[in-house]
């Protein structure tokens, strides 16, 4: 592909990575830096792109990852408490989402902040972003089993932590 095609889905995509690295790392400045570096990555690679899915949809894919390693990179030192003996149960996940949807919006953002950078990713990509369990599929590489269950977990710390920060009820 030449460099006036590329420039053209730059311009169309832009906007989205930018967006989507500032909802990830929550600082414009460093999202400025990512999604050149994105956009640096996605041309040198464009040759892996194989039209299985939408080039947004691969775009996605390599934004999400590579904000996700920056943040991992930037909070190696940073210790978290993740439980991983829950089960997951259609019930349980209504439960939560319920819950998690009804919590106060001004609030939100502090526990999402507080969040491990993956299960914000993860709520990110669900309720901001709209993606679809496929769509999440595909941008993680994960069955869809395997992506249910993420977005179960990271409902169920994000409930936590929000109890955690906020012991009386709004």
């Amino acid at each position: 592909m030449d460099a006036d095609r590329f420039g053209m889905l730059y311009d169309r995509y832009s906007a989205k990575v930018f967006q989507k690295c500032v909802g990830m790392t929550r600082d414009k400045d460093l999202s400025h830096d990512l999604t050149h570096d994105i956009f640096l990555k996605a041309f040198v690679g464009l040759a892996k792109f194989d039209h299985r899915s939408k080039f947004g949809t691969w775009l996605y894919s390599i934004t999400y990852n590579y904000c996700l390693d920056h943040l991992r990179k930037t909070q190696r030192n940073r210790t978290s408490d993740v439980d991983e003996e829950t089960g997951a149960t259609d019930m349980a996940e209504d439960r939560y989402e319920i819950e998690l949807l009804s919590l106060r919006a001004d609030r939100l953002s502090t526990v999402l902040e507080a969040l491990d950078p993956a299960d914000r990713a993860m709520l990110l990509m669900k309720y901001q972003d709209e993606l679809s369990i496929k769509d999440m599929m595909d941008v993680l590489v994960l069955s869809e089993s395997a992506v249910k269950m993420r977005v179960l977990r990271a409902r169920e710390r994000a409930l936590a932590k929000y109890h955690q920060l906020y012991r009386e009820e709004p």
